[in-house]
Parts: structure tokens; sequence; C-alpha cells
């Protein structure tokens, strides 16, 4: 049972990287926007990221978000669903605090525009969720998490904010025990509860997401790559058990932060929590990572964010389908088996610099993208 479609009626932008001003109008199913590379057609699937999830899948901080010369950036999205429309608008303004508005009216906090639009996006950058750092597959199952359940935004904002203030103690008292002063640790304690409550709640929510994954990325792996090794994953927890219980999490945690902490103190930084684990991604029984191919690889990753349009399908509001140059790297029968798993998508935004390059299933509504502008062609 698939959620309700939800499709982008509409994007402007104001001083959002290269575009001063622009408006697009999209069509419901696919759209396709050609135009050569370093036009800016990348820039339009990373604003409506942006709106989705309140980060780019670009850059860690929103200035280069900016256009250069402008003091902040204007992203206006107006969102139909179920006959009725909604526009939600954020203006970033780097080194001070975003705003935001939800059908014109404004939100106490920017993070509560979550969920009026889900999104899946892949880009080229989506090969590092197999090759990479196991920091890129944590923000891939953070991000999900959110678009599955927006509460979990506050839930991954709390843990942050305790990780910092207790690698700030830890610091310091790493750096008073060489300079052979004591430091004040009364607080520690406070904050090792904080972290294992906090934790407890991220590492039971990626738990239960992995275990609803797994189907979803052996079944679109094997229809991207055909018959071969089974695509598999395992949530790799720097706990010596991790009980689906939230309580006995907690309590694990604490252990676990009780036994690290001679060693913390000594180094100055937190080493236990959901912030040190890992996502595992296997090919049959070998590690994806060090093993696959590029085309392995790059069908893997492609088969990651199907998974997740996959289930978020199946358990809400239908979400908008992103691909960035997706096709460029894969074969003509890998072309043809991705467009067969996303033909009946409710709204997709492919961008290419060759069309030929997107099979004719897929080629709805189209776009010419140059010179700092785009029409309908």
């Amino acid at each position: 049972m698939t959620g309700a479609a939800v499709y982008v009626r509409r994007l402007e932008l104001v001083d959002f990287r290269s575009y001063p001003q622009i408006e697009v109008d999209f069509e419901p199913g696919a759209n396709v926007l050609v135009g050569p590379n370093g036009v800016g057609k990348t820039n339009l699937v990373e604003a409506l990221g942006y709106v989705a999830t309140l980060a780019s899948h670009r850059v860690a901080t929103d200035a280069p978000l900016v256009r250069a010369g402008a003091s902040s950036a204007v992203i206006r999205c107006l969102i139909g669903h179920d006959g009725r429309e909604l526009l939600v608008e954020l203006e970033l303004i780097p080194g001070r605090a975003n705003r935001a508005r939800l059908g014109r009216a404004p939100v106490r906090r920017v993070r509560d525009i979550l969920g009026a639009l889900r999104t899946v996006l892949f880009a080229p950058e989506d090969i590092e969720l197999v090759r990479g750092e196991p920091a890129t597959r944590r923000r891939y199952l953070d991000e999900l998490l959110v678009a599955r359940r927006p509460r979990f935004a506050g839930v991954c904002a709390d843990y942050d904010r305790v990780l910092k203030q207790r690698n700030a103690l830890l610091r310091s008292a790493a750096a008073a025990r060489r300079a052979g002063t004591r430091a004040d640790l009364s607080t520690l304690e406070v904050w090792d509860v904080h972290l294992a409550q906090h934790g407890a709640e991220l590492l039971a929510g990626r738990l239960e997401l992995v275990e609803a994954l797994r189907p979803h990325v052996a079944e679109s792996y094997a229809g991207l790559a055909g018959a071969g090794s089974e695509a598999r994953l395992e949530y790799r927890s720097n706990l010596p058990e991790t009980p689906p219980d939230r309580a006995q999490l907690t309590a694990a945690l604490t252990a676990a932060l009780a036994e690290a902490r001679a060693t913390e103190l000594e180094r100055g930084v937190t080493l236990v929590g959901p912030h040190r684990d890992d996502l595992e991604l296997r090919l049959g029984t070998l590690p994806a990572k060090g093993y696959a191919s590029h085309g392995e690889s790059w069908s893997y990753a492609v088969a990651l964010r199907l998974a997740a349009y996959r289930l978020l399908r199946a358990d809400g509001p239908e979400p908008v389908l992103l691909l960035d140059d997706v096709f460029a790297e894969l074969d003509a029968d890998r072309r043809e088996r991705l467009a067969d798993s996303i033909r009946d998508a409710g709204q997709t935004l492919i961008t290419c610099a060759v069309e030929a390059d997107v099979p004719v299933s897929l080629r709805g509504a189209r776009y010419e993208v140059r010179n700092g502008e785009v029409k309908r062609a």
C-alpha cells in the first residue's frame, strides 16, 4: 500500500547558489532537466533536498548555498498533496539562525517544516556510501530516520548537543591532566545520563530502521544488478550487545560509558555511543567496501536510495524521487532496470547532460538548463 502522491508544483529560488532568481513549474510524473555540466541542474535538486532535510548533500554549512555577494538565500517550494497546496519557505542566513514559514505562517523552529516534503535524492557523491567512512553511512540512516519519523530530528539534535558538551568536558580534563592539574568533573555523570538516554533512543531507531530496510535493499540491488551476489546490511554497534528494548539499551550504554571512562579522560573524547557505529554493507559474504567493483559499488549506492524510497512510500506520503546524473554511470541494461523500478513513481526529477542516457519511458516533461535559465522544452 503506497502513500498518497505528493509532488513539487513550483520551485522558486532567490540568491541560491548560481541563481539570482528563478521560478520553475514541475509536473507529476517524470521531469527531465537537460543541460551541460556546470549550468545549475544540481542546484535545483539540492534546493529541494534542503527543504526535505534542512541540509545539503554537497556541503556541510549553509554559506556556500548563498550566491556570492548576497546576504541570504530564499527557497520557496509549492507542494501539491491530495488536491491541496502547501507553500514552504526557507531563508538561509549564514552566521545567523535560518527562518522558515509553512503555509505563509512563521514556524517556531525551522525543523517544524520537516515532513512537509519528503524526498529521496541520489547524487554521484553517494558512491561514498559504499566506499567512504562510517560517518557517511550514519548520515544516510539518520536522514532516513527523520524522513520517516520527523520527531527523530529532535533526538539527533539532543544527542549531538550532549555529545559536544561531554566532549568539551573530556577535552578540558585531558588538558588539565597533561598540565598536572585536576579538572572539575562534577557534571560528567549528568552528561553520561543524558548521553545514554538520547543515545538509546537514536540507537533503537536505527536498529528498527535497518531491519525494515534489509528486504528493500536486497530487492533493489537484485533488480538493478540481476542474478548474482545478495546485498545485505548489518548494523555494527560498539556495544557488546544491542537489545531492542530502549531501557536495556540505556543500561548498556551507561555500563559501556563507565567502563570506558578512564580511557576517555586520557584521550579527551567520547568513545561510546551511536556516533561511533557503522552500517556494514555486504555482497554475499564479503564487505562491499574494498571488494565491490565500480559497477557494483554504483549499483549498491543506487539500491540504498531505492530502498529508502520504497520504505518511505510504503508507510507515508510518497516521496519525490530526485536522480542527479544517475544514468550516466549505468550500462544500458541497468538503465532499463532502474527505469522499470521507478516508472510508477508519483514524481521524479532527473538531471542529465545527455538526454539519450535517460530511458524513453522516463522522458516526461523536459526542461533545458543553460545560461542561468530553466526553460520548458
